[in-house]
């Protein structure tokens, strides 16, 4: 089976529901069935309820799409993999060190500015 082009997702920030399930090809009860078995993949309501989803839910949503029609997973494998490249993407020990150094010498950089200024 010939693999589903991806569309093209239009530049704009926020999307309705309707805007979403024609972008990624779905109907509405699939993408409410998703977001309650993915919890990152709930979009921001409106106080009247209406839904409305990033450029990135469609992206995590387009991903699942694909996962499932093409490589034939579940939604519970879609589910793992989707966890499992948001924990590769999170800081290490390494990064979250070398963050902090950084941090700690635009600090001390900022008070030598200020010691001056005050002068």
């Amino acid at each position: 089976m010939p693999a589903i082009p991806r569309p093209i997702i239009p530049d704009k920030d926020l999307f309705k529901m309707e805007e979403a399930c024609r972008i990624l090809q779905l109907p509405a009860h699939t993408l409410r069935y998703w977001e309650d078995q993915i919890p990152s993949l709930k979009p921001a309501r409106l106080p009247g309820g209406h839904r409305r989803y990033t450029r990135r839910h469609l992206e995590s949503l387009l991903q699942v799409r694909d996962l499932m029609r093409d490589k034939r997973m579940t939604l519970a494998g879609a589910r793992r993999t989707l966890l499992g490249e948001r924990a590769e993407a999170k800081p290490t020990a390494a990064n979250a060190g070398a963050a902090a150094k950084l941090l700690a010498d635009v600090r001390t950089e900022l008070q030598s500015i200020l010691s001056e200024l005050n002068r």
